[in-house]
């Protein structure tokens, strides 16, 4: 495995992992975006025989990165969760009890709807717009900002499993996931691989990061 890439933005370093994640070295924050923890046990619901070993990978790949970085607080760009309560949920709560002093912030996405109540027994705060944090803002699916509080900070997102094609030999072209970083919006790419890819739009001075098996390359 690659090590981390670094990538600084306003002074802040913000290190780019392989397995999908941001680490924000100087605010000790892990930043995740689309987990879609449950997705597999939902399927099985209806009747569409996707493995549980879906969701265990993913989980075994988050507390490994967990176990590197070791961050104190644990940001969700959206969709943590994918749909109602099933039994990864059960699951999740088990493992969330091993990290009692994680402290895990959720910006609600369209799959976040589990109860209220799910998300204070699993000790998650819930953020239904934006999270703020210094000179960063978190959202999950992009707003533009207008308001004066905010204007010129520099915002997260997630939603869109950002994809970037990268041509071959010939005519091939291969898509793969991505970090797409603009002038003041960076698209992190979906942490759970059960997901597809939309293909990016980037302008000239875009810095787009492709996740390649085990490296992150810039393209």
């Amino acid at each position: 495995m690659q090590p981390p890439v670094k990538h600084i933005i306003a002074g802040n370093t913000f290190w780019l992992s392989a397995h999908r994640v941001v680490y924000w070295e100087e605010d000790r924050s892990l930043i995740v975006a689309d987990l879609h923890l449950g997705k597999s046990g939902h399927f099985r619901k209806s009747g569409i025989g996707i493995p549980q070993t879906v969701f265990k990978e993913d989980m075994l790949r988050l507390v490994n990165l967990l176990q590197f970085f070791k961050p104190a607080r644990l940001i969700v760009v959206g969709d943590m969760f994918h749909s109602h309560a099933n039994k990864e949920m059960d699951l999740f709560s088990r493992w969330r009890n091993d990290f009692p002093a994680l402290q895990v912030h959720l910006i609600k996405g369209n799959h976040d709807i589990l109860k209220p109540e799910w998300y204070m027994a699993a000790g998650i705060k819930i953020h239904h717009d934006t999270l703020a944090i210094g000179n960063f803002i978190f959202q999950h699916e992009y707003q533009p900002v207008t308001q004066n509080d905010t204007a010129g900070k520099y915002l997260f997102a997630g939603h869109i499993h950002p994809g970037v094609r990268v041509k071959g030999p010939g005519r091939q072209t291969l898509s793969f996931p991505c970090f797409h970083f603009g002038d003041h919006l960076c698209t992190l790419p979906a942490f759970s691989r059960f997901t597809g890819l939309i293909s990016i739009r980037r302008n000239k001075t875009d810095r787009v990061f492709a996740i390649v098996e085990d490296k992150v390359l810039q393209v």
